[in-house]
């Protein structure tokens, strides 16, 4: 199974939740940072799994990366994450896709999320089938991830490359 992963990451925990996903999704993994991720699929991809912060209930903007790095976030591109990245890219072949996002925990119940917006975008942009959702949880706005959440990251990886081998 042929698998890109692509993240945007402001204090690191969404990259790091990226890793963890990737580490169970099977031997032919790309990881990436949105800044570095091709304008086009690739015509062999299986899955695609796009991961970033939830900022003001949604995916982030311009705006809000600049203001996350003026609060001390690092980012090499406040321009271009994944909102920007699902507008542009184009697929060859629609493909199954999971978004996941990382979000402050003690705001669990607070409507919208990072990877359902990616979600509505996927479908929007007919980049392919949206196979799963999930978030993952960071104590507060600059981490750390909560208490099992990398563990989490990882059966969510593993589930989803059983469904997609099951799918094929």
């Amino acid at each position: 199974m042929n698998t890109l992963v692509v993240y945007e990451s402001m204090w690191g925990n969404t990259r790091v939740v990226a890793e963890a996903v990737a580490e169970r999704l099977g031997e032919q993994v790309t990881l990436v940072d949105v800044a570095d991720a091709p304008e086009r699929l690739p015509a062999d991809l299986d899955l695609l799994v796009v991961g970033g912060p939830t900022h003001a209930f949604s995916m982030s903007r311009a705006s809000t990366r600049r203001d996350a790095v003026g609060k001390g976030a690092d980012s090499h591109d406040v321009e271009r994450g994944i909102r920007e990245w699902l507008g542009d890219v184009v697929a060859s072949d629609p493909v199954d896709i999971a978004t996941f996002d990382t979000r402050v925990g003690s705001v669990k119940h607070l409507p919208g999320s990072a990877a359902k917006a990616a979600g509505r975008d996927v479908r929007r942009h007919h980049l392919g089938r949206l196979v799963a959702t999930a978030s993952f949880f960071v104590d507060d706005m600059a981490g750390p991830l909560s208490d099992g959440e990398l563990d989490r990251a990882r059966a969510w990886g593993a589930s989803l490359a059983e469904s997609t081998a099951a799918h094929d």
